[in-house]
């Protein structure tokens, strides 16, 4: 028997009853029996896979490597999956490397096919990476299956988190985001973007997110989101806005609380 996640409301309301619930709600969510099986056939199996034809192959296995890059919808893809899993990640010019959506070259270099004679697939702790990455993604795939916003904020708060603290220049990092479409949407929405955003010039897009990322925080870089109530203001900003476009609010509801939402006090800049 499966376990849904519980949402007894959207919106930023439903956001912190998550919150307060997610350790338990996933818990649960992860025990039911036909997840437990998918994982025990994962640990058996990945270690026995040489080349990333054989992992295209195995359906079951495919969908958890995809799963835990948040790219379940291309299981049916198999030929143009097996191109990236042997793309070269160093190489820029090869096919993972290429492609706008960063995910896929994180999930060629987290196989290796194409940067090692033995892929990383044999390392003792990889079932335990993938599998981890998957169950949480896999409950963000259930909850966006309630909830569409909540799942974006869901994935967005656990990207944005690792991006913030990686070690990299704050272009790399928001040029990151611009590369991760869920991440990009929740940015987007959060600061009330036009839809032709994506079409313009990288370079425009970049100037225009730090300026819009210095008059909601005051502070423009990347990094700030490592404090988790600059992330929680964020999300807010974000699940208020999602809210108002789904239930399409007449005018003046929608321009009195977005009217709130700009009124929030500001979280304190920090270095």
């Amino acid at each position: 028997m499966s376990v849904a996640p519980v949402l007894p409301a959207g919106g930023y309301l439903g956001w912190r009853f998550l919150g307060r619930t997610l350790a338990v709600q996933r818990t649960a969510f992860a025990a039911a029996p036909g997840r437990q099986r998918d994982e025990a056939y994962f640990r058996a199996k990945i270690g026995t896979i040489d080349t990333a034809e054989e992992l295209v192959s195995d359906r079951r296995l495919l969908a958890v490597a995809l799963g835990a890059f948040g790219l379940d919808a291309d299981i049916n893809a198999r030929a143009f999956l097996r191109k990236v899993l042997e793309s070269r990640t160093l190489d820029p010019t090869s096919l993972a490397g290429r492609l706008a959506d960063k995910r896929y070259g994180e999930m060629a270099a987290a196989f290796g096919f194409g940067d090692y004679a033995v892929p990383r697939s044999k390392l003792s702790d990889f079932p335990d990476r993938i599998l981890g990455a998957w169950r949480e993604r896999q409950f963000e795939v259930a909850v966006g299956e309630q909830d569409r916003a909540m799942r974006l904020a869901l994935g967005g708060r656990r990207e944005l988190a690792a991006l913030a603290a990686r070690d990299v220049t704050d272009k790399t990092k928001w040029f990151t985001i611009m590369g991760n479409p869920p991440l990009r949407e929740v940015f987007e929405t959060a600061f009330g973007l036009p839809r032709g955003f994506a079409a313009l010039d990288l370079d425009q897009q970049l100037a225009s997110l730090r300026s819009h990322a210095r008059r909601a925080f005051g502070d423009d870089r990347v990094a700030q989101f490592a404090d988790p109530a600059r992330m929680e203001s964020l999300m807010r900003r974000f699940l208020i806005r999602a809210e108002i476009a789904q239930s399409g609010l007449s005018a003046a509801p929608a321009q009195a609380a977005l009217t709130l939402l700009e009124a929030a006090p500001r979280v304190p800049r920090w270095r």
